[in-house]
């Protein structure tokens, strides 16, 4: 079995392939102040609970854009998994080529859900990933990653929205039934929710009017499902994008 590590800045997902199955999909939240210990211990029980245990973990792939844990992390896996994780960074194969004033920016992340969506679906395409930040990242036909937005995640919004106003509560996350709202908490979610729609729709049409053409548009992670289920747009949601991306990165450079 493969085990596939996505550590962003708000969580840390894992997934257990079983040859083309995911078989297993669980989170934690990133924390720098772990052990290794607290790491390797949270995998294998939480792998036990899943009826996979360490001997049957055959490898590791990493993707990280949290480098303080790290250090802890990976001894974690070596000490409870006695696997050397394969790590995305410079130097690994991705099928991709990046066409970036400085592809050593783009991060691990968005060139795994990169690598995942033109796999997955060709090009060229958009892939968003609503996650602590949302992206949008642009891959040709050719399998060119050729351009990339950031804007901040509605999460993010929402934290900032709360907590700089005194008299405003925090609220679930949701599209009210209509933007027309009748009191405080439907106001800040009609804002938040329909406020992120129109800001993806912008998006999603400035890049393809740049880009000159019609894009496939796929989006992953977080609250992505209810943004996507509110557009009226033909997008694809697949929440397991960077598990995938993980695997088919690893299958790439294995020792065969």
């Amino acid at each position: 079995m493969l085990l596939v590590i996505d550590v962003g800045n708000t969580n840390i997902t894992f997934g257990v392939f079983k040859e083309e199955e995911l078989v297993a999909r669980f989170r934690m939240r990133t924390q720098s102040e772990k052990t290794s210990d607290e790491y390797g211990v949270f995998i294998v029980t939480v792998l036990k609970e899943f009826k996979i245990y360490a001997r049957e973990v055959k490898d590791v792939i990493i993707s990280s854009v949290v480098p303080d844990i790290m250090y802890s992390f990976t001894n974690g896996i070596r000490k409870y998994l006695n696997k050397e994780p394969m790590i995305v960074g410079p130097g690994i194969k991705t099928g991709i080529s990046i066409h970036t004033d400085n592809p050593s920016e783009v991060g691990s992340d968005r060139i795994v859900d990169a690598v995942a969506g033109y796999k997955e679906y060709g090009g060229p395409i958009i892939i968003i990933d609503f996650g602590t930040a949302t992206t949008y990242d642009v891959v040709t036909e050719k399998g060119v990653f050729e351009a990339a937005i950031t804007s901040p995640g509605i999460r993010i919004i929402a934290d900032s929205l709360w907590k700089k106003t005194a008299k405003l509560p925090e609220v679930e996350i949701k599209k009210p039934s209509s933007i027309l709202a009748k009191n405080t908490i439907t106001s800040m979610q009609a804002g938040l929710v329909y406020g992120y729609i129109g800001q993806v729709k912008y998006i999603i049409e400035q890049i393809q009017k740049e880009m000159n053409m019609e894009m496939k548009v796929v989006a992953t992670g977080g609250l992505g499902r209810i943004i996507i289920d509110s557009m009226d747009d033909d997008l694809i949601y697949d929440s397991e994008l960077t598990l995938k991306g993980l695997k088919y990165i690893y299958e790439k450079n294995a020792k065969k």
